[in-house]
């Protein structure tokens, strides 16, 4: 069910729950600002979610309130996990969900990273 990113950050979200170590993962990469782990229902042959360890709704959310340090340690892991996954050629899609229209089911920012196979058209016409 997609979510209203204007309601106040739940952290009992599943990623909340992987990040506590509640939730077991299959973790990719881990620094101090973000983390990279394979989904458990996989879109494409390679599919990885990653996620800030900070409470973050959405990409609105996050891009309006994390500290400088946190929006550049997340953007480099997003690219740092792309291309310690070997996806950079042929090439991959990120895709974050943002909002009831943008498809967000998780109130909690994740970049999606898809690759392994051609993607097609970004939005089905």
């Amino acid at each position: 069910m997609p979510i209203d990113v204007t309601r106040p950050y739940d952290d009992q979200n599943i990623f909340a729950k992987i990040l506590r170590g509640e939730i077991p993962n299959r973790t990719v990469y881990e620094d101090d600002h973000a983390l990279a782990f394979h989904d458990i229902n996989p879109q494409a042959p390679h599919h990885i979610l990653v996620i800030p360890k900070g409470a973050y709704v959405s990409w609105d959310d996050f891009s309006a309130k994390a500290s400088d340090a946190e929006i550049a340690g997340f953007i480099r892991a997003v690219g740092h996990v792309a291309r310690e996954a070997g996806m950079v050629e042929p090439g991959y899609r990120l895709l974050a969900n943002i909002g009831a229209d943008g498809g967000q089911e998780v109130p909690h920012l994740h970049i999606h990273i898809f690759a392994g196979k051609p993607l097609g058209l970004m939005i089905a016409r």
